[in-house]
């Protein structure tokens, strides 16, 4: 039931114009961490600032460029075809990092998030210098600010969405995220293009292919390269040798988790090349030969396999792109549910 407002209290929680592109007017620092210590989110609407209008609100991942900007245009030409630029706030996180592989430009305070390791910021990893904060604490603290019914009193829906890199983010927390039980909202995982999966045991597509309406021509068994592909079964792709904000998850609470929560895998029609940083690992190719089979494949196994529910949504036309993913008339519905 939408909250009445009314008086003084009206005036306070009348909607700004959206903020709409991906330059500094759009940025708001989120504090994490130590008092001084910060990343930087684009958003439509301020993340402080009391509305009565905000019924959903969609936090959108960047892939491996981390070009939180690019996204949130992507994100924002969404919510203008859904009609939703009003009363949905879309939020694109900044996860930047100056370490490792990469060298973005960070602002003074701003946290360099782990990058390049198998525990880096796709998967929950620590800020670097500052082990008590993860890339999913930035997430479990966007929800619960939005949260906060003295702010967004009409709130109803939390969208969480990642392409490419963006996607295997998404995933990951999907399964390891602590937030959702306090957010007293629906909140939806989308799960766009990732090259990896997370998987909950050592069992593999040991032949065959996957289809969405015929299931699998092969049987899932465990893995049969596994003295070869030592690797295949570590976390991002499996459960072992887990760190950062993964690590303090069990086994059992993060199979639970990823097993009962409400998620979507969005996969491109034409995401079939190893293109884009298409991982061609053994323990990626141990999930299938593209993003496309090893979505549906996925799919199949944590629903057959585990006894998920988890949807599946392949957008015609689309390859390996976050704006044609973001603005698909199928996705749009996923995006910005009512």
């Amino acid at each position: 039931m939408r909250i009445p407002i009314g008086g003084l209290l009206a005036a306070s929680l009348a909607a700004a114009a959206p903020c709409v592109t991906g330059t500094r007017e759009c940025q708001e620092k989120i504090a994490l961490g130590p008092e001084g210590r910060y990343s930087i989110v684009y958003r439509s609407h301020p993340v402080e600032t009391p509305n009565a209008e905000i019924e959903r609100a969609m936090i959108v991942v960047h892939g491996a460029g981390r070009n939180a900007d690019n996204y949130f245009a992507s994100a924002m030409a969404g919510a203008f075809l859904a009609g939703e630029t009003a009363k949905a706030m879309v939020i694109a996180p900044r996860l930047a990092a100056n370490s490792g592989e990469c060298r973005d430009a960070l602002d003074a305070g701003e946290i360099s998030w782990t990058c390049g390791s198998k525990n880096d910021w796709r998967g929950g990893g620590e800020a670097v210098g500052l082990s008590s904060v993860t890339t999913f604490d930035f997430i479990d603290t966007l929800i619960a600010k939005l949260a906060r019914r003295e702010v967004f009193p009409n709130l109803r829906h939390i969208v969480i969405t990642g392409h490419s890199a963006g996607g295997q983010f998404v995933h990951r927390y999907a399964a390891a995220g602590r937030a959702e039980p306090g957010a007293g909202v629906a909140v939806h995982y989308i799960v766009a293009n990732p090259s990896t999966y997370l998987y909950l045991d050592d069992q593999r597509l040991a032949a065959g292919t996957c289809s969405e309406k015929n299931g699998c021509t092969g049987r899932f068994l465990p893995y049969g390269e596994g003295r070869n592909c030592t690797t295949f079964n570590r976390w991002r792709n499996g459960l072992e040798e887990r760190g950062g904000y993964a690590a303090r998850v069990s086994d059992a609470d993060l199979k639970a988790q990823l097993v009962s929560r409400d998620v979507t895998y969005l996969l491109g029609e034409l995401d079939t090349l190893p293109k884009y940083g298409f991982d061609n690992t053994c323990p990626a190719m141990a999930q299938g030969p593209d993003r496309l089979a090893r979505g549906i494949t996925y799919w199949n196994y944590i629903n057959k396999e585990h006894g998920a529910r988890h949807k599946l949504v392949v957008i015609s036309a689309c390859g390996h792109n976050g704006r044609c993913m973001y603005t698909a008339d199928a996705a749009l519905p996923l995006l910005f549910p009512k």
